[in-house]
């Protein structure tokens, strides 16, 4: 049986998905594969599922749905291992890492990073993309349609930013300067306070010999920090703009690219 949770909610036993009921249920198998091999206090869980304010119904209807989960994981194919326990002061789900896409993406992205800062960049820039292509969307985008919002999620769309930052990184590295262009625009219009992105941005348009558009990545880049937060470019942002202006050979395509 394997568990995605890059993307909407899904659970495969075998070939064929499985149900996975209501979105109570689904907020819960969710929550727990967010914390697979972890107990997770039951508190904890009614607190996440209703924001703070858990109706008098709300660990009658937690019980029903592990019930049901359990249910699910009984009638799985032979050879499943997950197991769902009632663990003081709540319930850990166990399962193989291997099984859970998101353990699985975070596997690759450790040994991408390792790669690359071993002076593999070619390799890692390989393992971070596999990595990245496990993903299928923002994670349980299905629960946040319907109005989760769980500090959890945040972060591991965080870990998704990271790792192609660390892509871009390797890829950059390797002088894939202009294969990176297009998905770094529409990313830093995204996330434009994301200062590494900008950087990265600003380096593959200079060493694409797009220089005017690099320096004007900065003059965006900036005034999004000052009106969004008061705050000027971070020191690597400003001295890559005086690189960029000044055409300094530290920014340069890598010679052993």
């Amino acid at each position: 049986m394997k568990f995605f949770v890059l993307g909407s909610l899904e659970v495969a036993d075998g070939a064929a998905p499985t149900d996975l009921g209501g979105v109570k249920q689904r907020a819960v198998l969710g929550y727990l594969l967010l914390h697979a091999n972890q107990v997770v206090p039951n508190s904890r869980m009614l607190n996440a599922l209703w924001d703070g304010q858990p109706p008098s119904t709300a660990r009658k209807m937690v019980q029903n749905a592990v019930s049901a989960i359990r249910r699910m994981l009984a009638a799985a194919e032979p050879g499943c291992s997950a197991e769902l326990v009632t663990h003081a002061p709540g319930y850990q789900l166990r399962v193989a890492e291997d099984d859970v896409d998101m353990y699985r993406f975070r596997a690759l992205v450790h040994k991408g990073r390792d790669a690359a800062d071993s002076g593999a960049p070619v390799r890692g820039a390989h393992l971070l993309r596999e990595a990245l292509r496990l993903w299928r969307g923002r994670a349980l985008a299905d629960l946040v349609e319907s109005g989760t919002v769980w500090s959890e999620l945040s972060a591991v769309e965080d870990e998704r930013l990271t790792a192609l930052e660390d892509c871009f990184e390797a890829e950059l590295q390797c002088g894939r300067h202009r294969e990176i262009t297009p998905e770094l625009e529409v990313l830093t219009a995204a996330e434009p306070l994301r200062e590494r992105l900008c950087v990265q941005f600003m380096l593959a348009l200079y060493r694409s010999g797009r220089q005017v558009d690099a320096l004007n990545v900065y003059r965006r880049t900036r005034a999004a920090l000052v009106d969004g937060l008061g705050i000027e470019p971070g020191p690597e942002l400003q001295a890559l703009q005086h690189r960029i202006l000044d055409h300094h050979s530290s920014i340069q395509v890598p010679v052993y690219a």
